[in-house]
């Protein structure tokens, strides 16, 4: 069984309630339809009912009406939402006239379901930018306890199987921080790691890239990964984590022996976290063209429950696999707390 597949099944023996913003986007409609057809999720669509049902019957979609439909406007927990609002952003001059305005936004309205325990992750992305994707998920769900950085992660499978794990490594962050410092770095290193162990189901090897392998180059860039190296191994001590390391002293046994020799990532990091977003985002792109590997993601990480966001270029199929990621997420999420 491929990885996704198992993905995908580990959905289905754990279904989670995964909300979708953007109820009557073709694209959105058509994945939840699959989805509910399939038993992925229990999928909540926020909009007018009538508006999502007629949409889904001009595209000939069967399923929607097995969806949940909240309403943002006339839904039973409207006010219940609305003094959540309140007392999580009293303090930046939150009052119930205000809050009223954003519950009825679907993006803000999605996030505090979740907040609530009415919902266990969401996916937006397909017709908001980022930004607006983001805004509302720091603001009312926040990052885990001890974690400050969002950053966007992919899975990367390649037909190349002596690399990672059978061809499958995770690149970070590709999507969401410019130019981490050595702090940042090392918190995107161990969520790195608890998407790994979410997704994956075996143990997370971390390399922290950079142009030097083990100080065969001096600058302030390399420094900073040696920092992070540091202090992502503070904060799990048990992480199999090893930098700074050029990416074929990371990937290639045989040159970590040389370059590297002692290392206890051996040339085998299925993780792999780059010194800036720039390199990540290159890279990412690079290896998806040049080594045709599929490419799944931004997976977004540190937050306290899952919220992931797509390309506005995204495709049926991108929002189906996303909501099954987003569902072992929430269910790695539950375990843990």
């Amino acid at each position: 069984m491929k990885l996704i597949e198992k993905i995908i099944a580990r959905a289905k023996s754990d279904k989670q309630r995964i909300v979708l913003p953007e109820s009557t986007e073709d694209r959105t409609l058509r994945a939840a339809n699959s989805l509910i057809a399939d038993g992925v999720a229990d999928i909540v669509l926020i909009g007018d009912a009538t508006e999502i049902l007629q949409k889904a019957t001009s595209l000939n979609l069967l399923n929607i009406g097995k969806a949940t439909i909240v309403n943002p406007k006339t839904h039973d927990k409207k006010d219940e939402y609305i003094n959540l609002l309140v007392e999580l952003r009293k303090h930046k001059g939150m009052t119930a006239e205000k809050a009223e305005a954003f519950v009825e936004n679907p993006l803000y309205l999605a996030c505090l379901m979740i907040k609530n325990c009415d919902a266990d992750g969401e996916i937006a992305g397909a017709e908001n930018t980022t930004g607006n994707v983001l805004r509302p998920a720091l603001q009312i769900i926040k990052t885990i306890p001890g974690i400050r950085v969002v950053s966007g992660a992919f899975l990367m499978f390649t037909p190349l199987i002596e690399y990672g794990e059978q061809g499958v490594l995770l690149f970070a962050d590709c999507a969401v921080m410019p130019n981490p410092n050595a702090d940042e770095l090392a918190q995107i290193a161990v969520t790195s790691a608890q998407t790994w162990s979410a997704l994956m189901k075996d143990e997370p090897r971390v390399a922290m890239l950079s142009y030097s392998t083990k100080g065969s180059a001096k600058n302030e860039l390399v420094d900073k990964v040696v920092e992070a190296t540091k202090l992502a191994q503070g904060m799990n001590p048990n992480l199999l984590i090893d930098g700074e390391l050029q990416a074929d002293a990371a990937i290639v046994p045989l040159v970590a022996n040389s370059k590297a020799p002692g290392s206890p990532l051996g040339g085998k990091a299925n993780i792999l976290v780059f010194p800036s977003l720039e390199v990540g985002n290159i890279a990412y792109k690079l290896v998806q063209r040049l080594a045709k590997a599929e490419a799944i993601g931004p997976i977004l990480q540190g937050m306290a429950a899952p919220v992931n966001d797509l390309s506005r270029g995204c495709s049926v199929e991108d929002i189906y696999t996303m909501v099954a990621v987003t569902a072992n997420q929430a269910i790695e999420n539950k375990k843990n707390k």
